[in-house]
């Protein structure tokens, strides 16, 4: 069947109106015992938005199963606020660190919360931070905070099978037939299938197995081109806190040496700069190369100390590097090398097959910590790499600094110390070439009405560390010096002002970038709302930052600073309880020196329909985009099926459309189908390479089943 954007815009229309019609008649004639629902927190999609735009953003799903499953554990396992730890507390991701900081002082001053209600008087909860977190929390213990036996967790554990396909509509060059072979550039069919089991008691168990085929991509003989499996406990008692088999991720720090987390960055929580939360945890996603494989442990030696020790071993995929052939005619072996190592984790073409698992990654290192009861830290850490083959860069200017070899250490010494109303923490960190890093950062509290984060970094350009995810304005963790200053302000009710600006320079070069460079950015956000019926902000954002120019047609570029400013208009209503209306408005420009301005501008409307007592739920968008270019692009946050979502860049001429529907009216099932559709009308194709698709759109299906058990 053919495709338009005509018919695709009819099919959809008429679609909507009939869930609209439905859900209207079924709502006024409900049986008297309509099927539970369990209602999913989703991420904070703004957090998201600002993650992805500030790394220059992935138009690929993601998956968050980690990161935000953690909530609906909580719902069913209220989180105590007398006896939660300051990590445990950051696990909920609704709380900054200095409205933690403000509660754990509250309870030593207190002696503790005798009601939820107490919240009101910290200075940095405000009403609706006190709604959010109300489903999640509870204030007094009882018998299940006590240790639980592994058999109670076995037996009282929650269950659940995912089971996700995705495939795009029309095929991509790649599916065609090469006419130089007689075969597909891919080896594989169209579909992404996703499948995973997992067993969790709230996060003191976790155990599961996930399998992941992306489109493109054959069957192997073992079946899914990519497993993971982990087995995960944690306090099972005073000795053994935690233990973890398989997969799974290691936070060490401010993340100089290693963040394998969804690591913070700039965005509208203008106080969220700390790395926190458990140094060990399980991994079930399906980024094929950001986490580790092996054991890890975490031992109690005595009340305040604790001892981390890890140990991976994995297949890197990598560009294994051509042996010349005059050296093994005259008998010259020498190691070969890989110029970089992948990590899209894509195995569709013979040449990505080949690259697949080409070498080893041993990672091994722990870490000492003593802490202070909730006041904070100090730990010393210590991570070596070894790769079987050695990594050899390209012999390029801005590559002077980075690791090259096949073995690389790591040490530093990372604190936090609350005092108060103010929290200190940093890291300093070396590498075994010398290099050197360092993060500090102060959290405060100034009044009722004021928080404060300032945060100041330096990395030099020879620091090395393979898996460094530090605050920073690029990534990598060296090459750069800055100052992060942000400020959150709210002078009546309802009414919320944010505010950052970060200085910073790079003193060596950098990719595409001939010379050092230096830049500022500033971000403005003033929000107001009404309880959970109404939330509207203006934004504006500005940075400035030096770029590489050809400006003589010479081998050595020119550098010239380029400005993006963006500004936004928000506004969401919840029209019933039932229904809600979200609309937004982007407009944007980039210029440099040279005058090369382009502009443009963004408009969606998004509608959620998500009754109470009804099975089917629904939202759906439309959004309209004109901009001059990719330099002038807009990234939007889309629902998507549960736990896996996109963040699309919207540029050039077009529209966008996406529906997703789920139904719960099966007993402890979930179903969910998502349909989306990209549509160019200043282009004649989507994409680019093995990935450009021959038409001006590009149509996105997807379906998903969530069984628990």
């Amino acid at each position: 069947m053919k495709l338009s954007i005509r018919s695709f815009s009819s099919f959809f229309g008429s679609l909507l109106g009939a869930l609209l019609c439905c859900g209207t008649l079924v709502l006024s004639a409900q049986n008297d015992n309509p099927p539970p629902l369990e209602e999913q927190p989703e991420p904070n999609a703004q957090f998201i938005e600002d993650l992805v735009a500030n790394a220059a953003g992935d138009e690929g799903g993601f998956e968050l199963t980690d990161d935000f499953e953690a909530l609906a554990d909580f719902r069913r396992r209220p989180l105590d606020l007398n006896s939660a730890s300051p990590e445990r507390l950051a696990e909920l991701q609704l709380l900054n660190d200095i409205q933690i900081s403000q509660l754990l002082n509250y309870r030593e001053q207190m002696d503790g919360l005798v009601s939820f209600y107490e919240l009101q008087v910290l200075p940095a909860f405000d009403l609706e931070t006190i709604r959010t977190i109300e489903p999640f929390v509870k204030v007094g213990g009882d018998l299940d905070d006590l240790v639980t036996p592994f058999s109670e967790m076995l037996r009282r554990g929650e269950r659940d099978l995912f089971v996700r396909l995705n495939r795009n509509l029309e095929p991509a060059r790649g599916f065609e037939i090469n006419e130089a072979t007689g075969e597909p550039r891919y080896l594989g069919d169209r579909n992404q299938i996703f499948l995973r089991f997992r067993q969790r008691y709230s996060n003191n168990l976790s155990f599961g197995v996930t399998a992941e085929k992306d489109a493109g991509e054959p069957w192997r003989s073992t079946g899914f081109d990519y497993y993971s499996a982990h087995f995960y406990l944690n306090g099972l008692n005073r000795r053994f806190r935690t233990i973890a088999l398989g997969d799974y991720t290691i936070n060490l720090g401010q993340g100089l040496l290693l963040n394998s987390g969804f690591g913070y960055g700039k965005s509208s929580l203008v106080t969220n700069i700390r790395r926190g939360g458990r140094r060990v945890r399980p991994y079930a996603s399906v980024n094929e190369a950001n986490f580790m494989r092996g054991g890890a442990v975490s031992l109690g030696l005595g009340e305040p100390v604790e001892l981390t020790l890890f140990y991976s071993n994995r297949g890197r995929s990598a560009n294994l590097l051509e042996v010349d052939s005059l050296d093994l005619e005259e008998g010259i072996f020498a190691e070969q090398g890989v110029s970089s190592l992948d990590l899209d984790g894509l195995h569709r073409t013979q040449a990505e097959i080949d690259d697949r698992n080409a070498i080893r990654q041993q990672s091994f290192g722990g870490s000492l910590r003593y802490s202070f009861e909730n006041k904070g830290h100090i730990a010393v850490n210590y991570l070596e790499e070894r790769l079987s083959n050695p990594l050899q860069l390209r012999p390029q200017p801005y590559n002077r600094f980075f690791f090259s070899g096949d073995q690389l250490s790591n040490v530093s010494i990372d604190y936090s110390y609350r005092l108060r109303n103010l929290t200190f923490f940093g890291e300093a960190a070396t590498s075994d070439n010398g290099g050197f890093a360092q993060l500090h950062g102060l959290l405060a509290g100034l009044s009722r009405y004021i928080d404060l984060a300032v945060l100041y970094r330096n990395f030099d350009p020879d620091y090395q560390a393979l898996n460094a995810r530090p605050f920073a304005e690029t990534t990598g963790g060296r090459n750069e010096e800055g100052i992060y200053i942000g400020m959150e302000i709210r002078p009546a009710n309802h009414w919320k002002i944010a505010a950052y600006y970060d200085i910073f320079r790079h003193p060596w070069l950098r990719f595409n970038v001939d010379a050092p460079t230096s830049g500022h950015e500033y971000r403005f956000r003033l929000t107001y709302w009404e309880k959970r019926k109404l939330e509207t902000y203006l934004e504006v954002r500005s940075e400035v930052k030096g770029i590489g120019t050809d400006l003589l047609g010479i081998p050595i570029d020119g550098v010239v600073n380029r400005t993006r400013f963006q500004g936004r208009l928000h506004f969401a209503y919840k029209l019933t309880k039932a229904f809600e209306w979200r609309s937004r408005f982007d407009w944007g420009f980039t210029d440099t020196e040279l005058n090369e301005r382009q502009t443009g501008f963004m408009l969606y409307q998004d509608f959620l329909f998500k009754p109470i007592g009804f099975p089917i739920s629904f939202n759906t968008r439309f959004a309209f985009f004109n901009t001059d270019g990719f330099q002038v692009r807009f990234y939007n946050y889309e629902n998507g099926l549960l736990y896996n979502f996109r963040i699309p860049a919207y540029y050039d001429v077009g529209t966008r459309m996406y529906l997703n529907v789920r139904y719960k009216g099966i007993r402890n099932m979930t179903l969910e189908a998502r349909i989306a559709q990209l549509y160019y009308s200043n282009r004649e194709t989507v994409g680019s390479g093995n990935q450009e698709i021959p038409f001006p759109r590009r149509t996105e299906f997807g379906a998903q089943i969530k069984y628990d058990f």
